[in-house]
């Protein structure tokens, strides 16, 4: 998969990702998704294309568990998050919903570069700047839950939790 960059920070919170002040919009996640990450950068869901990559740092998605964070985050079209770690309840919930969560350096990318991601090879080709990033293959029941789109897609599709 192909995107660009837009990079945030370490410990964004499921506050920064999903406003509280806007909870409100649950049951209109379409809407709420309008408004992802807008208190780490309020220029993100606008400017953002279908496919374009959250990068962080340490800790993405602390705080609570709410499902909505990454719900918002997959609806409003982002490909992956790359980060240095992720809170584990955020990357449980990310995995579920079938939201690309991976864990990298991302020290080298800046805002604005155009990555390549090969999430079966390991690999992740930033295009900008020419340098080439491995990064732990996910296995394969993974590959299959987030092709399926997340884990009660993959139950439905499949009748059980036949992996």
């Amino acid at each position: 998969m192909k995107g660009n960059a837009f990079k945030f920070g370490d410990n964004i919170s499921t506050d920064h990702i999903a406003p509280g002040r806007l909870f409100h919009l649950r049951s209109n996640l379409p809407e709420f998704a309008k408004h992802v990450l807008e208190d780490a950068d309020s220029n993100f869901a606008s400017s953002m294309k279908k496919g374009d990559f959250v990068v962080a740092g340490n800790n993405f998605g602390l705080g609570s568990s709410r499902e909505h964070a990454p719900q918002i985050i997959k609806l409003a079209g982002v490909g992956a998050v790359l980060a240095k770690s992720f809170a584990r309840i955020f990357y449980r919930n990310a995995i579920n919903i079938g939201l690309l969560a991976i864990e990298c350096d991302t020290d080298g990318i800046d805002a604005g570069d155009e990555l390549d991601l090969d999430i079966e090879k390991g690999i992740l080709n930033n295009l900008t700047k020419g340098t080439i990033t491995q990064i732990e293959p996910l296995p394969p029941v993974m590959i299959k839950l987030l092709n399926d789109g997340g884990l009660v897609e993959h139950i439905k599709k499949n009748g059980d939790f036949n992996l």
